[in-house]
């Protein structure tokens, strides 16, 4: 692309059949950390579409517990105590997963459409919704339910643009930072509920849960009002012709005119990739199995990265928690999670610096085999030496506290490594044209996981109790020899220079070593 076709106003992209070379793309100017502080804010504000995911994930567990819910929503025991059956509390937390991933496949085509900003503040109306339904709802836990269906549904399109977005504004320098951060935010909203929770669990009345979840509506309104300062998408703009638009977006970003150079070379470097992925036609459904250069390996790593983190056990943690806890003689539900909740936020800002340090294999490696050491200590424990008598009744106090300690460095094993960096990989792997497209796929694996764990872990623990563990343990050991087989490395390459790294089928055990055409040339040089 000249720099006539920049200033001359048009939105007439160059000729798609011209194939920029790779020696031929511009360089971008170097730029200090002070260049990039506005944008990595605007990534941040992004990011922000995390904390909704997560204060709902802080909050439902809460919720069950409450006196007031159980009256409303639960059923009367023998006893004459009320009770929310195992069945109800699997359908209530489950069916948002379900949502989630209806959401992410169709509804985020309303960012390909639209853009991202709109796609993200319609998510939000959608989401709006479905706390309305909840917050309404005076005894019949199915509306409860319905409106878990509808906010699964708007989350479920956030947790596809959020990380997208970023990956596609982020300089790619700072990408897999930023889009962690995305993590971040959700492990931010897990412990913002859970101390929400905390506070208002001895109110008397209905407030025990709508406050917590009147509170969502302002997390909605905030991720709007934060779209509406945050410039669109470049890779978007530039793919819709608007380069114009492109220009002032990147310049917003980084806080220079619109006629700087380095506006210009990002526009090209963007151009380049498109005029490439334009060669093989408009993107469909078809093309996630047809498509090249290996984009059905790259959909196939998506679909089993997003599987395996939830199958690392994190949710099981989360749910049986509880009961470890409860075996030294913490008995308070809400203190348990406040406590697993800070160890998990904390060890996000772990996984923040390691990812872009240490690169994705490695984190995912080290996360894999050290959550896989925790859980086979835990399971051993729980199993073998935990209780007394049988599965019920007296614990062994030290056995309980080695448990504690097991779970809260699984977590932080967990938060520092497979929970932001699965969402890098997959926001960083895939082409322009069907990003959207196989993002949305293999996110909705990890809510179809998540609802398939959700609802039958109280079953499971009920039945094996602590030999549940042992099934999640060997799921990592797999995650391990499947990270190290098949997922290549992206740390420091641009979104254009991964197609590169896929063309040249590079074994992903040497993908860590691989370098750009460019930059060898340049080395040459």
């Amino acid at each position: 692309m000249s720099q006539q076709d920049l200033t001359s106003g048009s939105t007439t992209p160059v000729n798609s059949n011209v194939m920029l070379e790779k020696e031929e793309e511009p360089i971008l100017p170097q730029k200090g950390f002070k260049d990039y502080i506005l944008i990595s804010f605007f990534c941040l504000l992004v990011a922000f579409g995390g904390f909704v995911f997560g204060f709902d994930t802080g909050t439902i567990g809460g919720f069950l517990n409450m006196t007031d819910f159980q009256e409303r929503f639960g059923e009367v025991n023998a006893e004459g105590e009320h009770y929310i059956s195992d069945i109800r509390t699997g359908l209530i937390v489950s069916v948002f997963n379900i949502g989630c991933a209806f959401g992410g496949i169709f509804l985020s085509k309303v960012g390909d459409v639209f853009g991202r900003r709109i796609g993200l503040m319609f998510s939000m109306v959608i989401y709006v919704v479905g706390i309305v339904v909840q917050i309404s709802s005076q005894t019949h836990w199915y509306q409860v339910m319905v409106g878990r269906i509808i906010s699964g549904l708007a989350v479920g399109c956030v947790a596809v643009l959020s990380p997208l977005f970023i990956s596609e504004t982020a300089p790619k320098t700072l990408r897999g930072p930023l889009v962690c951060c995305f993590q971040l935010c959700i492990t931010l909203g897990i412990f913002l509920g859970y101390c929400i929770c905390f506070g208002t669990k001895d109110l008397s009345d209905s407030r025990q849960w709508r406050v917590p979840l009147g509170l969502c509506f302002l997390w909605a309104l905030f991720l709007v009002t934060g779209m509406v300062f945050m410039p669109e998408s470049p890779r978007y703009l530039v793919e819709k012709e608007r380069i114009e638009d492109a220009k002032v977006s990147i310049a917003r970003s980084n806080k220079v005119d619109s006629e700087d150079p380095f506006v210009y070379a990002e526009v090209e470097l963007i151009q380049a990739g498109i005029d490439r992925e334009a060669l093989a036609g408009s993107a469909s459904w078809k093309e996630l199995i047809t498509g090249k250069p290996a984009i059905f390996r790259r959909v196939v790593m998506g679909i089993m990265l997003q599987s395996l983190q939830q199958l690392t056990g994190i949710n099981y943690f989360f749910y049986y928690g509880t009961t470890i806890f409860q075996a030294v003689g913490l008995e308070d539900s809400f203190e348990t999670s406040i406590i697993l909740g800070t160890v998990n936020f904390a060890s996000t800002f772990v996984g923040i610096y390691i990812i872009e340090r240490l690169g994705r294999r490695i984190t995912l490696l080290g996360g894999s085999f050290w959550m896989f050491v925790c859980l086979l200590i835990y399971a051993c424990i729980g199993s073998l030496r935990l209780f007394v008598n049988g599965h019920e009744g007296e614990t062994y106090e030290a056995s309980g506290n080695a448990m504690i300690f097991i779970t809260c460095l699984y977590i932080f094993f967990f938060s520092s490594t497979w929970a932001g960096g699965v969402y890098t990989i997959i926001s960083e792997s895939y082409p322009l044209r069907i990003r959207s497209k196989a993002m949305a796929v293999a996110t909705a694996f990890n809510w179809l996981w998540g609802f398939l764990i959700s609802f039958f872990t109280p079953q499971i623990t009920n039945a094996i109790h602590f030999y549940y563990g042992f099934v999640f343990a060997g799921c990592l050991l797999f995650s391990f020899f499947y990270v190290y087989f098949f997922v290549s490395e992206t740390k420091g390459l641009s979104l254009e220079e991964v197609d590169e790294l896929y063309a040249d089928k590079v074994a992903p055990w040497k993908s860590s070593s691989w370098t750009p055409k460019g930059d060898k040339q340049a080395g040459d040089v």
